[in-house]
């Protein structure tokens, strides 16, 4: 089973892009971030045409997130658990069912910026760092939850992360940003630490790999990136796992995302 997450940038501004990505590679499940679109408005038509079957969970100009699979999915469900208060679409889980079955959790994390603290350092109540890591906790929970479930599962998406150094060409730049902060990358590691597996960092070391290139300043040119997009895989998922790799040359394309794909192949 070869498994994609990509963060498409807004599903009708690319969906020629998107389709042309689908017909030539190919996944068997993509996970999409950044859809822009509510759940009635998805042009979910195209892509049953295309043999997947469709689960959304969209809100209106920003933020949403989808599923497409060739193979049956069940037990969908919208929402991270732990705030019911939350109104952003940014997590959606299912269960595909192929050789055998697999929770697949494509998710949306918060950016976080701007950075908004208070003098002691911590965040400000209310402003989008306090809710990118508060996000976070209840990542973890949910995280907690899928281990001990001991079964074959997976959270994929775009993180706002960048877990090391290495994960961006000019780490300097980000010290200061959401994505780079040292409490996001101890939330990020946090959670890993449970038990997952990075499914990239399993398969590839060392630098110079990117899932992000800005449209500004020439970055794409520059191959100036970050690594953002990632696979947490269980235990008993991290078994079945063949390879795990970056699909950089699709940044090149004609009105590319600024995301690329990222895939993991599974023997299940």
């Amino acid at each position: 089973m070869k498994i994609a997450t990509f963060n498409i940038n807004g599903v009708k501004a690319r969906i020629n892009a998107l389709t042309d990505w689908l017909t030539e590679s190919a996944p068997d499940v993509a996970l999409l971030q950044e859809i822009k679109s509510v759940d009635e408005n998805f042009p979910r038509d195209v892509f049953e045409d295309m043999g997947y079957n469709v689960e959304t969970h969209g809100q209106k100009g920003f933020n949403g997130v989808a599923v497409l699979s060739k193979l049956p999915l069940e037990d969908v469900t919208r929402g991270l658990p732990g705030d019911d208060s939350d109104e952003q679409a940014r997590w959606i889980e299912a269960t595909v069912v192929g050789d055998q079955a697999l929770r697949i959790c494509g998710l949306y994390l918060p950016n976080g910026n701007p950075v908004e603290l208070n003098d002691d350092g911590s965040p400000v109540a209310g402003g989008k760092y306090a809710y990118k890591l508060d996000w976070m906790d209840r990542l973890y929970d949910r995280a907690q939850d899928l281990m001990a479930q001991e079964t074959p599962a997976l959270m994929a998406g775009d993180y706002n992360i960048i877990p090391q150094r290495e994960d961006a060409k000019r780490p300097d730049a980000w010290t200061k940003d959401a994505l780079h902060r040292l409490p996001s990358r101890q939330a990020f590691r946090r959670i890993v630490n449970l038990g997952f597996t990075e499914g990239f960092r399993a398969r590839q070391a060392g630098a110079g790999h990117y899932s992000f290139w800005d449209y500004q300043a020439g970055a794409w040119e520059k191959d100036d990136g970050i690594r953002i997009d990632h696979f947490l895989l269980t235990p008993q998922c991290a078994d079945l796992m063949r390879d795990c790799w970056i699909e950089s040359a699709v940044r090149g394309r004609e009105k590319p995302s600024d995301h690329v794909p990222v895939w993991i192949d599974l023997a299940a």
